[in-house]
């Protein structure tokens, strides 16, 4: 659009605008799930059997196959704050709280009356963590004026989680400008904890090969990995594009293209360079009339949703162009969080929560032919 194009002019679009692709394509609003308060984060699991749907502090939970709700938890944990992002990791389902803290659960079936519970099993840092960092004074670091809190500790709201699909260990960020690490396989101990960004962190994604991508307020996307024999991670690159707080990161499935997605409408596309180890901005895709607040990748589709109370599907054709296939539309407030599933070999199942407290269940079907050429 045109606003979109007003804000990163010296970008070039890589969406096609005209409306002559040969793209066949059919969308249908499946089902609406109205809940009490806005929809901040949407998770399907590991085996995509299940939805996990973030409203409040509580997480709802819903049998995919026939969205029958099968249980809510964390009724006691209104103290906790907002859940901000669910992530599943080890066997373990993590969420991300409002007051610095993330919770793993245990999925647990009781046979006798056939049904789901979830059960706290540890709150990060961890007690044993926390015991064994506390009496050193070093571990101690300054967060306010006349407050400590230790180095394992996020200090203000956890805003994403990042799993690596590899070894399971998660990333974490905070509007506390902090990454950290934690490891699964060791108890959840925080491995590492880094000062990432000069204003709040807002989203995090990790590629296969471990290279991790953060996105703040600050405007700035950072690259951080370890580089040559190094143990710890270290920023490697910084890439600046975007005018504007990055809300939304995602990368596709082979980890060679990074988007991210800002309060200047645009979705930038970000390319491996020749030497494979760091992005490029290759151009932007428009279209979007508000802020973007959330991507994810499916597959070759990206999915955005936005402030302008839209989700849009986008393909790349074989000409390196993304296509619009569909603009979604039925939220009345902004589009918050996703999630996404591919049915068959030309359907997807697209999930949005919004700030009106609506999860809307979208079936999309694409022509398998699609080639993303536009006839000029």
């Amino acid at each position: 659009s045109n606003l979109s194009l007003q804000t990163l002019p010296s970008v070039p679009s890589l969406s096609l605008l005209d409306a002559t692709t040969t793209v066949t394509l059919s969308s249908s609003l499946s089902a609406t799930i109205s809940l009490p308060s806005c929809v901040a984060a949407l998770s399907l699991s590991a085996d995509s059997l299940l939805l996990y749907a973030a409203a409040g502090h509580l997480i709802n939970v819903y049998d995919l196959a026939t969205l029958a709700h099968i249980e809510t938890f964390n009724s006691d944990g209104v103290s906790a704050g907002a859940v901000k992002s669910i992530a599943f990791s080890n066997g373990k389902v993590l969420t991300a709280h409002q007051d610095g803290k993330i919770r793993a659960w245990k999925l647990l079936t009781e046979t006798t009356r056939r049904r789901q519970t979830h059960k706290l099993t540890a709150t990060l840092p961890t007690v044993k963590d926390r015991l064994l960092t506390f009496p050193l004074p070093k571990n101690h670091v300054q967060v306010r004026r006349h407050k400590k809190r230790l180095w394992n500790e996020h200090h203000d709201a956890v805003s994403g989680l990042a799993i690596n699909a590899v070894n399971g260990t998660v990333y974490s960020v905070s509007w506390d400008k902090c990454l950290k690490l934690w490891a699964p396989s060791k108890g959840f101990k925080c491995l590492e904890s880094v000062t990432a960004h000069e204003d709040a962190v807002n989203a995090v994604t990790v590629s296969a090969d471990g290279v991790v991508y953060t996105g703040s307020a600050d405007g700035r996307i950072r690259v951080w990995a370890k580089p040559g024999s190094e143990k710890r991670n270290s920023r490697v690159a910084t890439l600046e594009k975007h005018k504007s707080a990055v809300n939304a990161l995602a990368l596709n499935s082979d980890g060679s293209i990074l988007f991210s997605g800002a309060c200047d409408r645009s979705i930038l596309v970000w390319e491996r360079e020749d030497t494979g180890k760091y992005m490029m901005v290759s151009g932007a895709l428009r279209g979007h009339d508000g802020a973007i607040l959330c991507l994810i990748n499916v597959s070759d589709f990206l999915i955005s949703g936005s402030a302008d109370r839209t989700v849009r599907i986008w393909r790349r054709g074989f000409d390196g162009r993304f296509a619009c296939l569909a603009v979604l539309r039925g939220h009345l407030k902004p589009v918050k969080s996703l999630a996404a599933k591919i049915e068959g070999e030309d359907g997807i199942l697209v999930f949005s929560g919004g700030l009106d407290g609506e999860i809307k269940i979208w079936r999309i079907k694409v022509d398998s032919c699609f080639d993303g050429k536009s006839s000029r």
